[in-house]
């Protein structure tokens, strides 16, 4: 009885063409084999999904239709598998996994679609960026007055053409308007931000232009060759030109000007730093006694800080710095050109002739000297014991010459030469060196009167004249050679005076010498 209740419970008994159905035994057994095969469909179905979406988008296939065409396919093959997998006798839906599927197929083709418009979006960005850099950079290194306007012509043009070749790559996702616009104007937004940066960038680099600038104009012609100061130049026109450029780009830099609204910064720059006019404000201040200096703001007037780059104290400070930088050039330009007018005041033909290791003067001096002396040279002519004369002082300042090693000492250069010169005094210079050069002509002279030289031990290099000349040079305490500095270096023996300095030991022996031959 027991049994039989339990068997009533699992089974029904339904006698229908000899048909008997097991409902509870399809329930605990058949249903999870049916609910896994319907998985596996799905699995499939997605799978298949995404390489047919794949292969149609690297075949240049919308996205939009893409989707929708491997959708509907894949759908449909799932809704097949399902009805292979149905089992007649039980009424099983399997609508939920559908659902499932369908949500799947949607996440994955929304994941493309936003993938495949980024990576659409970064192309194009990278693209109007690479065509508005290095047009922009030149056009803010030539700082005219139409810089501004050329740029936003150059950005209304790029961003034109990028705007339209976009809308053509995203027409196949099928967008709704309003999703385009928005995307249109982020791409506009983003050139003018590329402007933007880069005029940051240049604004940094400001004051290195206009040095460049004012080189520019300053050291080239109108053809754009080096100019030569030959003297006839007009330097001060010339600097202004180079300021009034290099002032011109800083009034360029110093605002963003990408929408078409006029400004007072290149008028107040040049009235302020050329012309050097400045306004007084009000009466007030003109009965206290100050002016009002339109640089000395954070802010220009009409512009916005946003679009402000170099505000009116830093381009004062700018000016201040690049002036100041820039002044060497042109003194070095007024000295070539006085060098031109005065060449043997600035030492440039005394200079171009010790390179050539000439000692004449230049053409044109000898040809002066041949004119203005006419008359000396006549008298010469007719008075001969004056050519004697002068032979004789020849003679002897020739002599002098070597013997002095004159032409050594201004291998020193001639400001040095002078210095020592000044610093060790003529007197001293005329006892110390010149006469003992004197003296020593007078002796070689009479030598070869009596009969020829005789022979002499071999000179030192360096004369006691020398050293103690040179030991004056070098002494800044005093402008003479004390009597001390020289009798120093003597001290006393038993046979008599011995000195240290190896000259003044050589002298005195070739005395001693003298004595016992005579």
């Amino acid at each position: 009885m027991d049994l039989h209740l339990r068997l009533s419970h699992l089974f029904f008994y339904k006698k229908n063409d000899n048909h008997i159905y097991l409902n509870i035994f399809f329930v605990q057994f058949v249903h999870p084999l049916y609910g896994a095969m319907l998985g596996h469909l799905r699995s499939k179905a997605f799978e298949s999904f995404k390489i047919r979406l794949e292969q149609l988008l690297n075949k240049g296939e919308g996205v939009a239709a893409s989707v929708r065409n491997c959708t509907q396919s894949c759908m449909l093959e799932f809704d097949q598998g399902c009805a292979d997998a149905a089992i007649r006798q039980a009424n099983w839906d399997a609508s939920k996994v559908r659902t499932k599927l369908s949500h799947d197929i949607d996440a994955h083709a929304s994941s493309v679609r936003s993938a495949k418009l980024t990576e659409i979006i970064a192309n194009y960005e990278k693209e109007l960026a690479e065509a508005l850099i290095v047009p922009v950079e030149s056009l803010f290194e030539v700082g005219s007055k139409d810089t501004w306007a050329s740029i936003r012509r150059l950005l209304k043009r790029e961003s034109k053409a990028a705007v339209l070749d976009f809308t053509t790559a995203i027409a196949g996702f099928e967008l709704d308007q309003s999703t385009v616009d928005t995307m249109v104007e982020n791409l506009r937004s983003f050139a003018r931000n590329v402007v933007r940066k880069k005029a940051r960038e240049e604004a940094g680099k400001v004051l290195i232009r206009m040095k460049e600038r004012f080189s520019a104009v300053f050291n080239h012609d109108n053809d754009s060759m080096p100019r030569v100061w030959t003297g006839k130049e007009d330097i001060r026109k010339i600097m202004r030109d180079a300021h009034s450029a290099s002032l011109r780009l800083l009034s360029v830099m110093a605002a963003i000007r990408l929408d078409e609204k006029p400004d007072k910064i290149e008028n107040v720059l040049f009235s302020s730093l050329i012309d050097g006019t400045l306004t007084v404000s009000s009466s007030g201040d003109r009965s206290i006694g100050t002016s009002a200096d339109p640089l000395a703001s954070s802010t220009w007037e009409e512009v916005s800080p946003k679009e402000t780059l170099i505000t009116p104290v830093q381009c004062k400070s700018l000016w201040r710095q690049f002036k100041a930088e820039t002044e060497y050039t042109v003194t070095q330009a007024v000295s070539a050109q006085l060098a031109e007018l005065e060449p043997w005041k600035f030492g440039i033909v005394e200079e171009a002739h010790k390179r050539s290791n000439n000692w004449l003067p230049p053409p044109w001096a000898i040809v002066a000297m041949a004119v203005l002396g006419f008359n000396e040279f006549m008298l010469l002519l007719k008075n001969p014991l004056y050519l004697m004369v002068l032979f004789i002082a020849y003679l002897l300042s020739k002599a002098l010459w070597v013997q002095m090693n004159i032409s050594g000492e201004f291998r020193h250069g001639t400001v040095s030469t002078k210095e020592i010169l000044v610093s060790s005094g003529w007197p001293n210079l005329h006892f110390v060196k010149v006469s003992p050069t004197v003296m020593n002509l007078l002796r070689r002279l009479a030598e070869e009167a009596q009969g020829g030289p005789k022979p002499e031990a071999p000179r030192p290099p360096q004369s006691l004249a020398t050293q103690s000349f040179k030991y004056q040079s070098q002494s800044s305490s005093t402008t003479t050679v004390p009597e001390s500095s020289v009798s120093s270096n003597i001290s006393s023996s038993d046979n008599g005076l011995e000195y240290s300095s190896p000259n003044l030991t050589h002298r005195r022996s070739m005395k001693s010498e003298e004595a016992e031959v005579s």
